[in-house]
C-alpha cells in the first residue's frame, strides 16, 4: 500500500498543485470582484460561496449565478476561470491515465492484491519458486492430488499462461523475482499454512538465495532446491536446506542401479512416476563392453563417473573441452554428430551410447548417426525440451533423461509421499532378487497403468472408525484393511510397503501385523484400491462387515424390519 501511495503521489504532485492553485486563483478573484444585488447595492461574495460557485462550474454543469446576477466583470472572470480549470483539468487527468498506465504502479497495485489473497488462504500451500517445465510439472502433479500451491516467476508470460491452465486447484501466481525477499513475503514465506518452499528457477544463485532467505525468516519450514553445481549445492546444505536435487546426478544414479540392479530401478521408476502413465518396461544396460558418452558438460561429467565407478570405461567426444574439461581416459574431439567422430570414438565395437549435449537436436543427430553405424547400440538420451517429447520417442530410445521430469518427479515424491522417499533409501541396502519379487507381486495387481501411492494414516481424522474401534480394544490387523469393504472375501489391488511406529520402519509388513493409533501405511496398488480402502477406514458398519462378516441395518427403518424378521423366525 505504501508503494501505491507512494507513486501516486510521486507522478500527481505538479497536477495537484497546479489543480489546487488553478481553484485558489479562480476563488479569490470571485471574491474580490464586486457585485450589485437586485437594489443596486455592492457586495462582494465570501469564499464559501465563491468556491462552491467555482466547484460547480469548473465541471462545466453550470446552475446558475448565486446570489444574485452577476455583473460582466463577474462574468467575464467567471469564463476565465471556466476555461482554464478545464484545461488543468484535463493535463490532470491526462496524468492520472498515465499513471495507471505505469507498469511500475500496475506491478504495485497487483503484488497488493495478491498480497492480500494470499492473506486469506485458508488450506495448506507449496511456495513454488519458478514456473518453468519443473515448475509446471510440479504444480500440476500437486494439483492434481488437490494440493494447494502458490507460484512465483519473474517472466510475465509464463504467469499468463498459468492463469489459462485447467487446474484442480486455484493457483495465485506472482509475476516478481524470488530472489527478493519482498516478493518472498508476499507469497506467503511467513504464512502460517506455508508447509514448504521450492525454489526451481534455471539460476543457481537465486536458488540459494530463496534457501537462505526462506530458512531466516522461516526457520522451521520445509525448503528443497534444484541446484546443478557442486559448490552450490554445498553451500545450500551448510545451512540446513532440507533436499537439494541435482537432475544431472539424480539420473546417473539411477543409470548405475539399472546396470548393477535392474529390479530396483524399474522399482524406483514406477513408484516415483505419475499415476495413470503407462507401465515401463525393465531395462538391461549392457554391464561390460565399450560405451560412448558425447557431451562433457554438467550431465556428462555425471555419467561418466558413475560408469567409471562402475568398472566401465567409457570414450567421451567432446566439442569444446577447453571449454568443459577433459575426463581422466581417453577422449575425442568433436561433436558426435559426424560418422568420422563415432568411428574414432569406436561406434562399430560399442555396445552403450550416451547422447549428452545440452542441445536437442544434436542429440537427436548423435543417435541417428549411431544407430546407422550400429543398430544394436543400447541408446541413453538426454531431452532438454518437454516440447521434443515426441521426436525422441520416434529414436526409440532405451532411456531418456529429461531433467525437468528428474526433479518434478523427485520433489512430488518428498512433498506428496514422503514416505516412499524413506521406502526407497531403505529398499537400495536390499538384493535385487527382493525388488524383483516386489516387482512381481506389484505387476499382479495392476492392470497396465503405474501404481497409486499414498499415505495412509491411522488417525481421528483419516481413519475415524478404526481409531473408535482401537480405543475400545479391539483387535484391527493390516489384512483387515486389505479386505474389500464390499466382498470381505476379495483383496484390494494394493500392497503395504512401509509402516512406520513410535520412529520405527518396517518394510512389508505382513497382514497378520495388528494396527496401533498413529501408525502411519504407505501403500501402492490401484486407485480403486485407495477408495474402498477409505470406506473401510471412516465407517463403523464397513469396518464392523470387514472384521466379522455381518452386515448391519444402518438405518432405523432397516433395524426395525431387521428385527422383526428374526422374531418372526424365532417365532
Amino acid at each position: 500500500m505504501e508503494n501505491i501511495v507512494f507513486l501516486a503521489f510521486r507522478r500527481m504532485r505538479r497536477p495537484l498543485l497546479t489543480l489546487i492553485l488553478a481553484y485558489a486563483v479562480a476563488t479569490l478573484g470571485l471574491t474580490l470582484i464586486p457585485g450589485q444585488d437586485a437594489d443596486g447595492n455592492l457586495w462582494r461574495m465570501d469564499f464559501f460561496h465563491a468556491f462552491y460557485f467555482i466547484s460547480f462550474t469548473a465541471t462545466t454543469i453550470g446552475f446558475g449565478e448565486i446570489p444574485y446576477e452577476f455583473t460582466d466583470a463577474q462574468r467575464l472572470w467567471v469564463m476565465i476561470s471556466l476555461y482554464g480549470l478545464v484545461v488543468v483539468w484535463f493535463y490532470a487527468i491526462g496524468n492520472l491515465l498515465s499513471l495507471v498506465q505505469d507498469r511500475a504502479f500496475q506491478q504495485a497495485v497487483t503484488e497488493r492484491r495478491f498480497a492480500r489473497r494470499i492473506r486469506r488462504l485458508r488450506e495448506p500451500f507449496h511456495l513454488v519458486c519458478g514456473y518453468g517445465e519443473t515448475g509446471t510439472a510440479l504444480v500440476q502433479t500437486l494439483t492434481e492430488r488437490h494440493q494447494h500451491a502458490v507460484v512465483i516467476d519473474i517472466d510475465p508470460d509464463r504467469v499468463n499462461a498459468l492463469k489459462l491452465e485447467n487446474l484442480r486447484e486455484y493457483v495465485p501466481a506472482l509475476h516478481g523475482d524470488a530472489a527478493r525477499p519482498i516478493h518472498l513475503l508476499e507469497a506467503g514465506l511467513e504464512h502460517p499454512l506455508c508447509q514448504g518452499v521450492v525454489a526451481l528457477t534455471n539460476v543457481n544463485e537465486v536458488n540459494l538465495k530463496v534457501a537462505i532467505t526462506s530458512k531466516l525468516l522461516h526457520p522451521d519450514i520445509k525448503v528443497i532446491c534444484r541446484a546443478d553445481s557442486h559448490d552450490i549445492e554445498e553451500n545450500m546444505r551448510s545451512f540446513g536446506t532440507d533436499y537439494v536435487v541435482d537432475p544431472f546426478d539424480t539420473f546417473a544414479t539411477h543409470l548405475a542401479m539399472a546396470l548393477h540392479a535392474p529390479g530396483l530401478y524399474v522399482l524406483q521408476e514406477w513408484l516415483a512416476g505419475r499415476h495413470h502413465q503407462p507401465l515401463q518396461e525393465p531395462v538391461y544396460p549392457p554391464r561390460e563392453g565399450h560405451w560412448i558418452v558425447c557431451g562433457y558438460g554438467r550431465f556428462g561429467r555425471a555419467v561418466y563417473g558413475r560408469l567409471r565407478q562402475e568398472g566401465l570405461e567409457p570414450v567421451v567426444v567432446e566439442a569444446t573441452p577447453e571449454i568443459t574439461g577433459t575426463p581422466q581416459g581417453e577422449y575425442v574431439t568433436g561433436r558426435g554428430t559426424e560418422a568420422v567422430t563415432l568411428e574414432q570414438a569406436g561406434i562399430d565395437q560399442a555396445v552403450g551410447l550416451v547422447a549428452g549435449t545440452d542441445d536437442d537436436a544434436n542429440n537427436l543427430s548423435i543417435i541417428m548417426t549411431a544407430q546407422a553405424l550400429n543398430p544394436e547400440l543400447f541408446i541413453v538420451a538426454r531431452q532438454n525440451l518437454q516440447e521434443n517429447q515426441r521426436i525422441f520417442q520416434a529414436v526409440q530410445a532405451q532411456v531418456v533423461m529429461h531433467p525437468s521430469s528428474i526433479i518434478a518427479n523427485h520433489i512430488r515424491v518428498l512433498l506428496g509421499t514422503p514416505m516412499l522417499y524413506q521406502f526407497m533409501s531403505l529398499a537400495m541396502h536390499q538384493q535385487d532378487s527382493w525388488a524383483c519379487e516386489l516387482v512381481s507381486r506389484i505387476t499382479a495387481v495392476l492392470e497396465d497403468e503405474l501404481p497409486e501411492v499414498w499415505e495412509q494414516p491411522v488417525d481421528e481424522e483419516e481413519a475415524w472408525a478404526v481409531s473408535q474401534a482401537l480405543t475400545q480394544g479391539q483387535v484391527v490387523t493390516l489384512g483387515d484393511l486389505l479386505r474389500n469393504p464390499r466382498q470381505r472375501e476379495r483383496t484390494l489391488p494394493c500392497i503395504p510397503l512401509l509402516l512406520l511406529r513410535d520412529g520405527s520402519w518396517v518394510t512389508l509388513p505382513g497382514e497378520e501385523m495388528p494396527l496401533r493409533t498413529d501408525d502411519r501405511i504407505l501403500f501402492c496398488g490401484r486407485l480403486v484400491a485407495n477408495r474402498r480402502m477409505s470406506w473401510t477406514l471412516q465407517n463403523e458398519h464397513a469396518l464392523n462387515y470387514v472384521l466379522t462378516g455381518e452386515a448391519r441395518a444402518q438405518g432405523w427403518i432397516w433395524r426395525r424390519l431387521q428385527r422383526g424378521a428374526a422374531e418372526n423366525g424365532n417365532g
